[in-house]
């Protein structure tokens, strides 16, 4: 691969889609096909590795070590299709009509093809402020490479960006809000005994069912107590347990249970705040059931640090240039996480504006239209052509 033979975005995506990295596996072969891609048109990137060195993170300047400039970040992982009941290969890109069908297509390897694509320009182009891209990993299990990612570019560079583009799918309509997210497993360990017992024993099942419905008033507390945005849908903060797993049988007092919950928590609203509320209730069940079982507990266990939610001003200069750039004067906010309220709050204003519609994300036969991909670059070519004009 050479400056001399340009690939369009449908081959480069047609690669990509053949990568089945999932989140949480090691990334290596997608990540050294990305870097063989910017070595054959001499571009510098640097690594970020994860802690065991199966994983990494990429990223690159192209133009001037200047103030100013854009980072284009997407993440190169996606989730299963085990169980989805697939028309054509999922991790073989599959061009029908205006569509082209494939696991990433739309989520969100359509947006790294772009930007890659976009490598030949970028070059040839007098840029008077930079262009980053900024490659993740592992974001499909909790944007556990965000915060590693942008910190890295911060501490990197001796420039300041001015502002971060991710990638995700919205149309190409630039998006200012997303809403934040923490998983966890909580699990209560009781007393085992004959169901007759109930009143001399402690039920794990009963504890984490009144658990449950705690979590449910708080999220009802919340609303009541008006914080709400109606940008978002639901315009509150949510508060869902997904799945429960405890007792052996009917008729034994179960002594362990454990249930799966998160929260996506609209920009009022902190994480913390629900983390530390919901566990000063726990303390206060623990306290009363030891006094009939002194075993008695109930444990945390979080998927990932809480991401952050994304709220950002109107009036940033981010959001008018994705405007300019987009040719959207609507934007607009998610409820899904992503990875830029991770790079807002490493001190790169962000707006989330990429091709493809959400809709289609995680699901059998996702998609992206070559339409929407050609607006992408479309995008791409006017922010290079206002950077050239930046003093």
């Amino acid at each position: 691969m050479t400056a001399t033979q340009p690939l369009t975005f449908t081959q480069i995506l047609t690669e990509l889609v053949a990568f089945p990295v999932l989140g949480g596996e090691g990334n290596h072969s997608i990540a050294n096909w990305i870097k063989d891609y910017l070595d054959g048109y001499g571009v510098a990137y640097q690594t970020v590795p994860d802690e065991t060195g199966t994983k990494e993170a990429i990223h690159c300047r192209i133009g001037p070590a200047v103030d100013g400039g854009i980072i284009l970040s997407g993440h190169m992982d996606v989730v299963p299709t085990v169980g989805q009941p697939w028309d054509t290969d999922p991790f073989k890109l599959t061009l029908k009509g205006d569509t082209l069908y494939g696991r990433g297509s739309c989520d969100m390897k359509g947006f790294l093809a772009c930007c890659l694509a976009s490598v030949p320009l970028l070059l040839r182009s007098r840029l008077k402020k930079p262009v980053y891209f900024a490659f993740s990993f592992d974001e499909e299990i909790g944007c556990m490479a965000g915060d590693l990612l942008a910190g890295a570019i911060r501490d990197h560079y001796d420039e300041q960006p001015a502002g971060a583009i991710i990638g995700e799918p919205s149309m190409l309509r630039p998006m200012v809000g997303q809403k934040g997210i923490m998983v966890y497993t909580t699990t209560v360990r009781g007393s085992q005994g004959h169901s007759s017992r109930i009143k001399q024993e402690v039920d794990a099942i009963h504890e984490a069912a009144r658990l449950i419905v705690w979590l449910e008033d708080k999220m009802d507390a919340l609303i009541a107590a008006g914080h709400t945005d109606d940008r978002f849908h639901p315009n509150h903060t949510s508060i869902h347990v997904g799945t429960i797993k405890g007792g052996s049988a009917f008729n034994i007092i179960a002594n362990e249970c454990s249930f799966d919950w998160d929260f996506r928590n609209i920009p009022m609203d902190e994480a913390q705040d629900i983390i530390d509320a919901f566990q000063s209730h726990c303390e206060e069940r623990v306290a009363l059931r030891r006094e009939v079982f002194p075993g008695f507990a109930i444990e945390h266990v979080a998927m990932h640090p809480p991401v952050p939610p994304l709220d950002t001003p109107e009036d940033a200069p981010i959001v008018d240039l994705v405007k300019q750039i987009s040719g959207v004067q609507d934007t607009g906010t998610v409820s899904y996480a992503a990875e830029a309220g991770q790079f807002s709050n490493a001190g790169f204003p962000s707006v989330i504006c990429g091709p493809g519609d959400i809709a289609q994300a995680h699901r059998a036969n996702e998609f992206c239209t070559v339409e929407q991909l050609e607006g992408c670059m479309a995008m791409i070519e006017k922010l290079v052509e206002e950077l050239v004009a930046r003093p």
